[in-house]
């Protein structure tokens, strides 16, 4: 199969578009909460059982970051830190309704603008994206499966 000579830069580039469209959905919003704490916020909700440790790492910052971007998101009522109850030793990262709310509003609003720019696309090309983008998924899934088994072959 041969591959097209800047497919990639036109990937790159439609990554770019599509984060400027998603960024200025939100941008509008008048959010009471940075990109940064949004992402938190996020993380949290994908990973049921996420500590502050595990967050830090998920970031890529150091844990006392971590932690006060926790503080400031539970003094706007958007997080709470519970105590594990398997182990209360450990404490466990927990939306608030008014965070769920946020990041369900979050999502609609970026649905409803990269609709916008989907609608400016013929049916067919649309049709065309939706092929390319599972495929692209699939393969993204793959490299990633297989570049996490790359250490465990080479040890």
């Amino acid at each position: 199969m041969e591959r097209a000579p800047n497919l990639a830069a036109a990937v790159e580039a439609a990554a770019e578009a599509l984060v400027g469209v998603l960024d200025a959905a939100v941008s509008r919003q008048n959010l009471t909460v940075s990109p940064t704490q949004l992402r938190v916020l996020a993380l949290v909700a994908g990973r049921p059982g996420l500590n502050v440790n595990r967050l830090a790492v998920l970031l890529d910052v150091v844990p006392s970051s971590a932690s006060r971007l926790c503080d400031r998101l539970e003094a706007t009522g958007l997080l709470r830190r519970v105590a594990d109850p398997r182990d209360r030793r450990e404490v466990r990262l927990v939306l608030t309704a008014a965070a769920e709310d946020l990041l369900r509003e979050v999502k609609e609003r970026r649905y409803r603008a990269v609709q916008v720019v989907l609608d400016r696309m013929p049916g067919r090309v649309q049709h065309e994206l939706l092929g390319a983008l599972v495929a692209f998924g699939q393969a993204a899934v793959a490299e990633a499966a297989e570049a996490a088994d790359a250490p465990a072959r080479s040890a």
